[in-house]
């Protein structure tokens, strides 16, 4: 049997730059696996993934993306996309990279985690990021391996440059360093992409680090539990090569994604007895909290059709500009978000007529795996979703949602999915605030700056706009996720409140096992989480190798 000292499960956002660090130690003999392939190069990466104006990723059957099927109401289920391969949802994301806010990390810390800080991970921010464009400056002094980018002014399309000048007119402040601590407004995105490539943790970390003796990569390899002697950990059982077998580790990390991790904590036997008890899994430890009142950005795709075509076929990226802004009597600070898209969903799910990608091939080629992973799912919403070719969107979300949701472990079977419940919307003010963004968005598409471009909504009218009853019901059909789920393993102190945890990512009453990924987190931070999940990475790698900066 095959040992290590560390075995991180996992190589995306947080366990890619996670296993990357423990290995510049060459003492300890560090083991990544990964569920997905495992490309030691740029050119070994399918084209679509690497190219940051495509989405194609988070297509259902593709064959990089889990697929998990969940409720985001009781009445609405969703594919939910989540990367499976090198660099994990890094692979397939929007490249949207900016910083958990200092009010969350701040949050984070009140509640019993002294550790997160925003002024004790500002320097792992740093040191993992290589702005390009606020290079040397205040917040912005490392050469970290995650280059980040800003869309140049002659790259910026005429979408982009309608929608800031919309944003100023009605009030809203230019936001000049979305990474910073200014009040939240409009301004460039910045993202992990460079030249149009999506630079994902494999690209940046991983791969970078594979001629360490001391460092193995294995993908194709999916964790089925971890073996514990009593509650200490022994080692990992993974399916690999068509066969099983036990990898003996002294630790074990767990960067599996908000979804996975918890599953795999309950596969192991760890988690909520009654749960594990009702799957036929023996229990090994109560962990009420496992899979327990997680938090997400409840989001809408709202299209609209321009008067004249206004996406360009040629934009290098999916995004390039965000308003965020805090909704009426917020204690949040930017807690809505409209991310206006770049290109139209056909073409950025590769599904247009000349596209660069060939999405409706893929499916074409693999319609078992499309049907299955639709399976449950609304073929109306998904439809909804790939509007017409000349419709534009603009992603809107509520950042601090309130309405909390449950992954449920349902099978003793790894194969199993675990149930997934969002709740979207079951809190009130979540109802109160995606009114509010969207009707914003409509304000900003009939100011002056668009009026030479804006035709006509999709799908909502006046009518609906107008009346509360009909725009819930409304927004209630049109829900889609941001895929931003946080909170499935907390972290704190007290395992009967529902902390799963503590502060370094060491697993209640377990010895030998943490949790690396936003799942420690106890509520997902007010912006996209890529950047703090890579920062959570960093950060657990410092705890562990007492690396502090």
């Amino acid at each position: 049997m095959a040992e290590y000292d560390v075995i991180v499960v996992g190589s995306g956002a947080s366990g890619g730059p996670l296993a990357a660090r423990l290995s510049e130690d060459p003492a300890l003999r560090v083991l990544l696996v990964e569920a997905g392939p495992a490309p030691a190069t740029q050119d070994g990466f399918p084209e679509d993934l690497l190219d940051a104006a495509l989405m194609t990723g988070s297509m259902p059957g593709h064959p990089n993306n889990w697929g998990f099927t969940a409720h985001l109401t009781p009445q609405l289920p969703y594919s939910v996309a989540r990367g499976k391969i090198l660099g994990g949802s890094t692979a397939l994301n929007g490249t949207y990279y900016i910083r958990g806010r200092k009010q969350d990390f701040d949050t984070y810390a009140e509640l019993g985690n002294a550790e997160w800080s925003y002024e004790k991970v500002l320097p792992y921010f740093e040191r993992l990021e290589h702005d390009l464009t606020f290079e040397g400056q205040q917040g912005h002094m490392g050469k970290g391996p995650v280059p980040i980018s800003r869309v140049s002014p002659a790259e910026q399309t005429t979408y982009t440059k309608a929608f800031n000048a919309a944003c100023q007119e009605l009030g809203f402040s230019w936001e000049e360093d979305k990474n910073g601590t200014e009040p939240p407004g409009v301004g460039l995105l910045p993202m992990n992409a460079v030249n149009g490539v999506r630079m994902n943790t494999g690209l940046t970390y991983i791969n970078p680090a594979r001629g360490r003796s001391n460092f193995d990569v294995w993908g194709d390899t999916l964790a089925l539990r971890v073996v514990l002697d009593g509650t200490s950990v022994t080692g990992l059982e993974v399916s690999r090569n068509g066969a099983v077998e036990t990898v003996g580790a002294k630790e074990i990390v767990i960067s599996a994604g908000a979804f996975k991790s918890p599953h795999l904590l309950a596969l192991s036997g760890i988690g909520p007895r009654a749960e594990l008890t009702a799957a036929g899994i023996p229990v090994v430890v109560d962990l009420p909290g496992v899979g327990k009142e997680f938090s997400d950005h409840p989001d809408i795709s709202f299209n609209w059709v321009p008067k004249r075509r206004l996406d360009d076929a040629n934009s290098r990226y999916a995004f390039q500009t965000v308003l965020n802004f805090n909704s009426q009597g917020s204690k949040y600070d930017g807690d809505l978000e409209i991310l206006p898209m770049m290109r139209t969903m056909m073409a950025m799910m590769g599904m247009e007529q000349g596209s660069r990608a060939k999405s409706v091939w893929d499916i074409a080629r693999r319609p078992v795996a499309f049907l299955k992973s639709m399976k449950g799912v609304s073929i109306k919403r998904f439809a909804q979703q790939l509007q017409r070719s000349n419709d534009l969107a603009m992603a809107i979300a509520v950042q601090q949602a309130e309405s909390r949701g449950n992954v449920t472990t349902v099978s003793a079977d790894p194969l199993v999915q675990p149930v997934i419940e969002y709740n979207y919307l079951s809190d009130e003010r979540d109802v109160v605030r995606m009114r509010e963004v969207v009707r914003m968005t409509v304000k900003l598409l009939h100011s002056q700056a668009f009026k030479p471009y804006f035709k006509k909504t999709t799908e909502i009218d006046e009518a609906t706009l107008n009346d509360n009853a009909k725009l819930d019901a409304w927004m209630k059909s049109h829900l889609a996720t941001a895929i931003h789920a946080a909170g499935t393993c907390k972290m704190g102190n007290n395992p009967a409140a529902g902390h799963v945890v503590d502060q370094f990512g060491c697993v209640h009453g377990v010895t030998g096992l943490r949790v690396a990924d936003t799942s420690i987190l106890p509520f997902a931070p007010s912006r996209g989480p890529a950047a703090t999940a890579m920062l959570i990475g960093e950060r657990i790698a410092g705890f562990m190798t007492k690396d502090n900066l």
